[in-house]
């Protein structure tokens, strides 16, 4: 059937009552009949509209504290019946079923049960059975019915009503479709993913993801790759969740980097600034200081070439000092927790640099799912949470790592955390001062990072490159004694690895020989 559907009656039973009063009072004044159920029902008789009840369509009650109230055939014949069949038709006669041609249903708020941390039988209670039994009956009908799961598509029904003479036509109710099922399964995968956590099951037989449509982007990766931007629903501060005070729409990378820097600036605790500067997912400096002012520049020196362009993230409030300077190079994003009024007014003077604002940092050890899409599939696994202390260090070099060299290698190995494998980070003084990422040989990683150091150098008119007396961070072991050797030629003088590799002994005798201390994690950080 492919001719417009006049619109007689509507079903309302939706638990986020947003705009619920004005929307059925639109329908009712076009001359639909409302039948509605409990609570739905109630807020529309206060608002003074005639209302049908369910229970009176049915003949029964609701029922066990409201599980059971539209689980019925008069409901669903009223939904599925197909209009243009003869044997339906008769069936909806003899049983006394009246057609439905609009259901309005959202579902009882299970995620946001589920991110209050509800307890098990809080969040079982929050399972809608009922509405996603009537969504997929209408959607599945829809060349009858229409069917509305989101509030913001009440205004998209009225005006189709207006466009269509009071009917709604099948394009309409397609569209309305597809958001309906895709509404469904995000909610039977929010179900299923905390069931599986619940339970403890950490690789279910099938795995459901989902997101909400936050913005449709310009592109992707590149300009002939279309891209959108989903959330998930959970509240961890970040891109996802900040508020964006000026600048242009993000773009695909900008909201990948800008992610990747702010996970990052979220491994040092706020008694302390910290700065983190990403350059195509990878950091290009990162250091702490006593002001703001002072880890961003800090930051900066590490590589300020790279950080042209890059992606700025602090743990603290964004102050009109730290705003001033970053002002002084182009930057694509900078986000923080807060931002004072006077940085909002000096950045204001540069409008396509975004600043967002989060109010918070993410937890760096909670656990995360994450996963990522390969040929035929996807990979899951549990977000990098791994941190270590000073407890967990094993010197295994006759020197062991002075008071600075200790604070420093704990620094550097937060930064490997979060530098793309083959990862080498030489650190002094709580700043990064050479970054080597994404090397497919790991002495390659360290000879680039003390290059870069040396370059900076230059740049900086120092008399040497500050590799000199730093420490340096692996993020996997050193499969030979090359990049530890490198490494001390460029002046490192602690080392901070796994440990694991066959050869560990070599490249514990190679520190030995040049006086290096060396700390094993037992803890790896690829990747990848």
């Amino acid at each position: 059937m492919t001719r417009p559907v006049p619109l007689t009656r509507a079903l309302l039973s939706v638990s986020d009552k947003t705009g619920l009063v004005d929307f059925a009072r639109a329908l009712a004044a076009r001359g639909v009949e409302l039948l509605s159920t409990g609570g739905t029902a109630k807020t529309l008789r206060e608002a003074g509209l005639s209302v049908r009840d369910v229970s009176e369509v049915t003949g029964f009650p609701e029922m066990m504290d409201g599980r059971v109230k539209t689980l019925h055939p008069k409901v669903h014949g009223g939904l599925l019946a197909l209009r243009d069949n003869t044997e339906h038709l008769t069936a909806m006669e003899t049983h006394g079923i009246e057609v439905i041609d609009l259901l309005v249903v959202n579902l009882y708020p299970f995620e946001a049960t589920v991110a209050k941390g509800g307890d098990y039988d809080d969040c079982i209670e929050n399972i809608d059975i009922g509405g996603p039994a009537m969504i997929r009956a209408a959607s599945k009908n829809h060349a009858f019915v229409a069917t509305v799961v989101d509030v913001e598509d009440y205004a998209a029904v009225l005006a189709e009503l207006d466009a269509n003479d009071g009917k709604t036509t099948l394009a309409f109710r397609q569209r309305l479709a597809q958001i309906a099922y895709a509404r469904t399964a995000a909610y039977d995968a929010a179900v299923s993913t905390w069931m599986a956590q619940a339970i403890g099951e950490n690789a279910p037989r099938r795995r459901a993801f989902a997101g909400t449509l936050a913005q449709t982007l310009r592109y992707g990766e590149n300009p002939h790759q279309s891209a959108a931007f989903y959330l998930d629903g959970s509240a961890r501060p970040g891109v996802a969740t900040a508020k964006q005070h000026q600048g242009k729409e993000l773009s695909y990378n900008n909201i990948n980097d800008t992610d990747a820097a702010f996970e990052l600036v979220a491994e040092f605790p706020t008694d302390a600034p910290a700065c983190a500067i990403i350059k195509h997912a990878n950091p290009c400096g990162v250091a702490t200081g006593k002001t703001m002012l002072e880890a961003y520049t800090r930051a900066f020196d590490c590589d300020r070439t790279s950080a042209f362009g890059g992606i700025i993230a602090l743990n603290q409030t964004l102050d009109a000092a730290t705003a001033e300077e970053i002002c002084k190079i182009f930057t694509e994003v900078v986000i923080a927790p807060e931002a004072s009024d006077e940085a909002k007014a000096i950045f204001a003077a540069k409008k396509n640099l975004r600043l967002l604002t989060t109010g918070a940092l993410p937890d760096p050890k909670a656990a995360i799912t994450s996963f990522r899409q390969v040929a035929g599939g996807f990979l899951v696994q549990g977000k990098d949470n791994g941190a270590i202390s000073m407890d967990d260090l094993k010197v295994v070099t006759k020197r062991a790592p002075s008071e600075q060299e200790l604070k420093d290698l704990l620094f550097a190995w937060k930064v490997a955390k979060h530098v793309k494998s083959n990862a080498i980070i030489y650190v002094k003084d709580g700043a990064t001062v050479g970054v080597g990422a994404g090397q497919m040989s790991r002495v390659d990683s360290t000879r680039i990072a003390a290059r870069k150091a040396e370059d900076m150098a230059e740049v900086m008119g120092l008399s040497g490159p500050l590799t000199k007396g730093s420490v340096v961070a692996s993020d996997a072991f050193f499969p030979f004694a090359d990049g530890l050797i490198t490494a001390a030629e460029a002046g490192a003088t602690a080392i901070i690895q796994p440990g694991g590799s066959m050869r560990d002994q070599d490249v514990i005798d190679a520190a030995n020989e040049r006086g290096l201390a060396m700390v094993f994690t037992g803890m790896r950080h690829f990747r990848h």
